[in-house]
Parts: C-alpha cells; structure tokens; sequence
C-alpha cells in the first residue's frame, strides 16, 4: 500500500483564515462607516431636498385653478390653499391634437408593451449567441454592437423614415412590403421597428454580461446530456437570467413610455401616445401650461406601476455581477 506523503499534502491555515476574514470584515465596516457618515447623510438629504422641490411645485400646480397658477407661484398655496380636480378631468379630456389623453393612453400602451417584449426576446437569443456560441468573427461583430450605442438616434431617424417610405428591397425581393408609410396609417409597426432596432446595441451588452457569467458547468453538463441550443436557453438560460430581463424591461418600458421623438416622427396621427398629446396640451402659446402638470402625474401612473411591481428583481439584476465569488 502506498503511503501518504503528509509533507507534500497541503494544510488548511486556519489562523490565516481567521485573519482574512477579520480583515475583510475590517474594511467592509470602514467603507460602511464612510458611506453612512454625517457628512455623507447630510449631503444626501440636501440632494434629495433639492430634487423634490421642483416635482412637488409640479404636483402642487397640477391641483391649483388654472387663475391661480397664471399669477402667483406655486409656494403661495401654504398661505392661500385652494385646490381643485378640473386640471385633472381636462387634461384627460381635451388635447390639442386628434387625441385626448385619455384616447393616447391606449397608445402608448400597443407601443411600450409590443417593443418591451421584442427587445427582450432578440437581445436575448443575441446575447446567447455572443456568449455561448462560437463563431467566426463572434467578438469584432459584438465590438461593433457594442460601439453602436454611442451613435446618436438623431442621425438614424432621416435614413429610417427614408427606408419606411419606400419600403426595404435587397435585389428583386421586397422586404417587410407592408411598411410604407402611406400604408400604415393605423399601424404600429414603423414605430415597434424603430424603438426595437435603438433598443438592441445597450440591450445586448447588458444581457450578455449576465448570460456570460452563468457557470460553464452548467451549459456543459447540458451538452453532455444531449441538449441543444434551443433546450439550453429556453431551460437555463432564461430562468436563470430573469433578473437581468425583468431589469432591462424596466428601463425600456419607462424609456420608450417616455419617448417623444421617435414616437412623434414615426407614429401616425391616430396612434400618437400620451407624451406628444401631452406635449399639446399647454396650449398654442403656452397659456394652459397647468394642463401639463396634471398631465404629467396621469402619464407617470403606469411607469411607477411597473418599477413597484418589477423592483425585487431589477435589484437582483443591477447587483448580479458586482461581486465574484
């Protein structure tokens, strides 16, 4: 029988262990110490302070009688407090365009909710590729995805809305026929398209990051046992990152529900959502600008309902990553 060599056999320091962690437990308490100083909760109560300001002048103006707001300034209803809900039932029923507000609400929902769910599903199956696929030229082609984002929507929108109007052709086939935009008077796709194609180059980046932490264990025992690309991302990939997608569906739901310029170029009249309508709401000169105010409450409602419902996991997703180990 062969005997051990006990000299060659590493040994577990346990003192060296003692050691590490109090010295990590050390320098995890001082940063903490430092984040949660007096100057630091000071500063971040006056930063705080200074940001409510403005939105609570907004949230004061909205309920204020149009006279009122007109001629004197918001602060002025702690000494004359008189308050009303006409902002409100106006701003949902009047608009200066072909729709009230209440009427684009619908809108910006068959907008966000569509591009949310298609930014999602072709980012992921990118991302995938990107991290688990091998393929020639696999890293410069995910360089130049990643480059894209620093290309300013504004100099995509001219040559889009050109390749909409005359629809897009390679050779003597015509792709996506259906896209000019005399034809689309009452559709949304020209708008799913646009916000879907800006949507991709920060959507694939992020879900990439995720995707290619995963344990390659894991993807490999998977392999082992006869699965396919297909059965790894629909069974493990996607449980496994649905805090990275339910955090990247957050910030492109509140982005494309805040749009106005894509929105505005590429929408037809009837599907205008709430953010051009309320963009009209003030009036030719700006007279019925208390409009605005009670119209901008009515447009954050849906945003803040999804970030409350979605929180727990878009947490998980920004933190996944931050630390090894």
């Amino acid at each position: 029988m062969a005997a051990v060599d006990t000299e060659t056999t590493p040994k577990f320091d346990r003192a060296a262990a003692r050691r590490t962690a109090r010295e990590t437990r050390r320098n995890e308490s001082a940063a903490q110490k430092r984040l949660t100083s007096p100057l630091a909760t000071v500063i971040a109560v006056a930063i705080a302070f200074l940001w409510t300001i403005p939105t609570l002048g907004l949230l004061i103006t909205s309920f204020r009688p149009g006279a009122d707001s007109a001629t004197t300034g918001w602060w002025t209803v702690f000494t004359n407090p008189d308050f009303t809900l006409g902002n409100y039932q106006d701003a949902l029923t009047s608009g200066g365009t072909a729709l009230t507000l209440g009427e684009s609400f619908l809108n910006s929902l068959a907008i966000t909710i569509p591009v949310t769910v298609f930014a999602l599903a072709i980012a992921s199956l990118a991302a995938y590729a990107f991290a688990w696929m091998d393929f020639k030229g696999r890293s410069w082609l995910f360089v130049a995805v990643f480059a894209l984002q620093i290309v300013p929507i504004q100099m995509a929108l001219v040559p889009l809305l050109s390749l909409f109007s005359r629809g897009l052709e390679i050779g003597d086939v015509q792709i996506f026929p259906g896209l000019e935009m005399r034809d689309v008077d009452h559709s949304f796709a020209t708008v799913w398209i646009a916000h879907v194609i800006f949507a991709m180059p920060l959507a694939i980046f992020l879900l990439h990051n995720f995707i290619s932490e995963i344990p390659s264990d894991v993807i490999e025992a998977a392999r082992v046992d006869g699965a396919g690309h297909g059965q790894i991302f629909f069974r493990i990939i996607l449980p496994l990152a649905t805090p990275a997608l339910a955090s990247f569906a957050i910030l492109e739901f509140i982005w494309v529900w805040n749009d106005l310029l894509v929105a505005t170029i590429f929408a037809p009249t009837t599907s205008l959502p709430m953010t051009q309508t309320l963009n009209s709401l003030s009036g030719t000169w700006g007279n019925q600008w208390f409009l605005v105010s009670a119209g901008a409450f009515l447009v954050l409602i849906v945003p803040i309902i999804v970030f409350l419902s979605l929180q727990r996991f878009f947490v998980r997703g920004l933190m996944a990553g931050a630390t090894k180990g």
